[in-house]
């Protein structure tokens, strides 16, 4: 078990963390979170499991071997570098640089810029035949201010939030204003638990946000909407993205032709920009759940989003769901989304 930090999305306080958990568990890594800071968190795994994370992962930004963890003051930090056996991870001709980072407010006194020098130039006078590389160098190592803490380590992965700005919904060749974010489907996808290989169902797709970020890490995906335009819609996106759909078919969400399903991940319409069809969206909501557990196997999951008011994981709890766990994600003025995950017990 290797020592990890990870820097995460400072879009959400707590679905990062939520987001990286799940996708170790449904990868089958065995984990121990050690520490959860702002945009920071310490997880102890096999280094292999950070492949599962920079595949699937939209919630995260930088993952590193931990080296040092100690308070943010600039005596402590240079201590704990000189102390650091850097030649154990440089070898003899290898190329380095040093990156800095600051979370929010934290460390203000600090300069980011001069403390990457100093500590650059720690680790030359600690290595043999090593040289600084600005670009493109052998090794980054990678430093991040949080709180009142300093985590330093060597970064091992990154990924990169530009093909979820890539696939945003004005992106896609169909486009619907209520049509969900790339990088929240993708969130409610990795919630949800699936393997690659799983089927996942989505019976409101729209425009197929959470089908096409269900496709991409793996998933056999079906999708089903009442309105004959958002299954054309979404056909024509699923496509454009390289997804092949299982199917995408119009029906009724409560009566879908479905025997078993692996998983759920669902934005059923709201009433603003999506039709309910003159339906209240918890009266929706509630009896499509009532359908659902007849068709999800025990210890798998759902993942609904609705509107907070809708009180989404009190009625999954009402129709026989286990509520794993909520979070309130922010929209705009007139809407707050609850993310809910469920589970059949």
């Amino acid at each position: 078990m290797a020592k990890l930090f990870f820097l995460l999305s400072g879009e959400h306080s707590t679905l990062p963390v939520s987001e990286l958990k799940a996708i170790l568990e449904a990868e089958g890594h065995k984990y121990k979170v050690t520490g959860t800071f702002r945009q920071i968190a310490q997880i102890e795994a096999k280094i292999e499991s950070v492949k599962s994370i920079v595949y699937r992962a939209a919630l995260t930004r930088v993952c590193c071997i931990e080296l040092i963890n100690t308070q943010a003051v600039s005596a402590e930090i240079f201590e704990r570098i000189r102390s650091t056996s850097f030649e154990k991870l440089i070898n003899k001709g290898e190329t380095f640089a040093v990156r800095v980072k600051k979370v929010g407010e934290s460390a203000a006194k600090i300069e980011s810029a001069p403390l990457e020098r100093k500590i650059g130039a720690i680790i030359l006078d600690n290595t043999e035949g090593s040289k600084v590389k600005l670009k493109n160098p052998n090794l980054t190592f990678f430093g991040v201010f949080t709180e009142d803490k300093f985590f330093f380590g060597l970064k091992v992965a990154e990924i990169n939030p530009k093909p979820f700005v890539e696939r945003r919904p004005r992106k896609r060749p169909f486009f619907h204003p209520s049509a969900m974010q790339a990088k929240l489907a993708r969130c409610m996808v990795n919630l949800a638990q699936p393997k690659a290989g799983d089927i996942i169902i989505d019976p409101f797709c729209g425009t197929a946000s959470i089908l096409i970020e269900a496709g991409l890490i793996g998933c056999r995906v079906v999708g089903f909407d009442v309105q004959k335009r958002m299954v054309r819609g979404s056909l024509l996106n699923l496509s454009y993205y390289g997804v092949n759909p299982e199917g995408v078919i119009r029906a009724d969400a409560l009566s879908l032709p479905v025997d078993r399903v692996d998983c759920i991940v669902t934005d059923p319409p709201y009433g603003r920009s999506a039709t309910t069809l003159g339906r209240r969206i918890g009266e929706i909501v509630k009896d499509f759940l009532s359908t659902a557990i007849g068709y999800i196997p025990r210890q798998k999951r759902v993942c609904v989003a609705a509107p907070a008011s809708v009180e989404i994981g009190k009625l999954g709890e009402e129709v026989g769901f286990k509520r794993v766990e909520c979070y309130a994600v922010y929209v705009h003025r007139s809407l707050t989304r609850e993310i809910a995950v469920l589970e059949r017990i």
